[in-house]
Formats: structure tokens, sequence, C-alpha cells
């Protein structure tokens, strides 16, 4: 058993679990310098160096215009950063009433079923749907739902031994949920547990990523079935994560990536200590995440990587 599960578990990784992830805009920017600083971290991000096309860009973090399964129009004007959707195909509640999920399969892409709503018929439109609770909403989440379940049972096929699966949804804005608690629980939380209890009942631990503030509704989430849950700090603050999820659900946290382009070396080891300190047991229970955009000095990199070598065997 890895330490992830171990973590998971609660039963005493020999250390934190820790990932780092740079985003395609990175390595176009710092290109063979962050190849070399990423191989004297051999810790994290594993022995041996091979090529690198540090131009490399897929999917919808390459400049232009990108159509998903769905018909969402994607934008992206800036290469190796991720693209947004700007061309929603029921912008109406008239045109909900034609709805019809997609033939094609694509999995449970990031923002597969709150994002999928907004996507659908645009953000404002949604945030209405919300408010007003036409029977749209209900034709619409039904339909994404009934998808999600059809990419449920195809992944359910594939998957031969318990393992953990990965889902990726944004539920929350800076400082609060963009709709409320109660129209969280009452739309979305049994659309999420459909969802979540199929592989549950199969035996598979649930990981959930979802950036924003999303404190009210986490323990929701662990109803729902996470056993994983991937917070945005600055967004929630490492003690109201403390109070509310220590313990209860195991906490990948997502190092605070607003304050990385701006930040010391002495600010980026003191927050993941702080992180460590007061999220992290020697039972288990948290994992570490650190993203690196193009706007991360290298010297940040170095820091960031640093502390989270140093701190992963803080419990050791």
């Amino acid at each position: 058993m890895d330490d992830r599960l171990r973590s998971l578990l609660f039963e005493r990784p020999s250390a934190i679990p820790v990932s780092v992830g740079i985003l395609p805009a990175a390595w176009i920017r710092h290109r063979e310098a962050l190849d070399d600083l990423v191989a004297e971290f051999p810790g994290l991000f594993g022995a041996g160096r091979g090529p690198r096309d540090y131009d490399a860009v897929y999917g919808t973090y390459a400049q232009g215009r990108h159509v998903d399964a769905w018909g969402c129009v994607w934008e992206n004007i800036r290469h190796g950063c991720e693209a947004i959707v700007t061309g929603h195909p029921y912008p109406t509640r008239e045109s909900v009433r034609s709805i019809r999920m997609p033939e094609e399969d694509a999995g449970f892409p990031h923002g597969f079923l709150f994002l999928r709503l907004t996507d659908l018929r645009g953000f404002e439109e949604a945030m209405l749907d919300f408010a007003e609770e036409p029977p749209e909403l209900r034709l619409l989440i039904d339909t994404v739902l009934a998808y999600n379940l059809r990419q449920a049972d195809r992944l359910l096929e594939r998957l031969a031994e318990p393992q953990i699966v990965f889902f990726g949804d944004d539920l929350g804005m800076q400082t609060s949920l963009p709709i409320s608690p109660e129209k969280w629980r009452q739309w979305l939380k049994p659309a999420y547990s459909a969802i979540y209890s199929r592989f549950k009942k199969a035996g598979h631990w649930v990981y959930m990523h979802t950036d924003g503030h999303i404190l009210e509704i986490i323990p929701d989430l662990i109803d729902c079935g996470v056993d994983v849950l991937n917070p945005q700090v600055r967004a929630n603050g490492i003690d109201n994560l403390a109070a509310i999820a220590k313990g209860r659900v195991c906490i990948d946290l997502d190092l605070d990536r607003q304050m990385f382009p701006f930040c010391t070396a002495a600010d980026v080891d003191a927050h993941v200590r702080e992180a460590v300190r007061k999220l992290g047991s020697p039972q288990g229970g948290l994992w570490l995440k650190a993203e690196i955009g193009d706007d991360v000095p290298l010297a940040t990199c170095r820091a960031i990587f640093e502390a989270l070598e140093r701190y992963r065997f803080y419990y050791s």
C-alpha cells in the first residue's frame, strides 16, 4: 500500500504525499532552466530525465478555438494556459427543452457537472435558473447527470481493482459559493451522490478537486462519498479547513498559488509549515499539491520544491 492510500485511510503514511503540477505556460517560459531545477528534486519528480518539447501544448491549453462533445465553444488567447467557454449551446430556456446528451463518451473532464451546467447555459443564465427554478433547470441537470452516469458505467467497466478515481468540478468563487448552500443541497448534492455512489459501491475511493470557497458544503461532499478533497487554501483558509475537514476527509491541499508570484522563500516555507502543522497528523489525512504557472519565478519554484521536500517528512 502506497503512502497516498495510507494517508487517505489514516493508516500512518511514511511521509506526507506531495505533488507538483507545472502548467505548459511555465515550461514555455522557463524551459531548460526549469528542467534543470526539476532534476535536483528526484524525490518529488522521480529520477531520470528524457527529452522534453517545451512548446508542446495539447487540448484546450493550445491557443485557438475548441469545441467539446456538448457543443460548448472554448476560446484560448494565451498558448499554454487554459481556455474559457465563450459559446454556450443552450443560451435560452426554450433551447434547453430540446437538449440531448452527446453520443460521444468523453469521460469526466474537469467541470463535469456544475461547470457543465454553466458552460451549456452561460454563467448568468445558469444563476438565474438556480434563483428562479424553472422546469428547464431540472431537465438540464437530469440530462447532464444521465450522461455522467453513462460515463461512470463505462469507466467502471475498465477498472479492474480498487483505486482512487479522480474528479474535478469548481464549485466555489473567491469568497463564497455562487449559489446558496441550500440550493446546492437541493439541486446538486443528489447528482454528485448518484455518481460517486457507483464508484464507492464498487470498492473505489473518490478524489474531488474543486476550486473556490466551499466551506459550507464540505460536510455535504463527504456525505456524497468524497474520500480526498482538493480545496484551495486562499479561498477557504487553513484554520477553517482544519475546523471543518481535518480528520473527516483526507485533504489534498492546493497551496496558495495566488501568493506564489509575489512571495519570498521565507513566505513559502512558513506557508507549507503552517499547512502541515495545522492540517497534518502522524495518522495521515493530508496531501500537499503545488501548481506552478508561468507567473512563478524560478527562485520561488525552488523554494516550493525545497519546502515540500522538507515538510513531507514532518511526522517521520
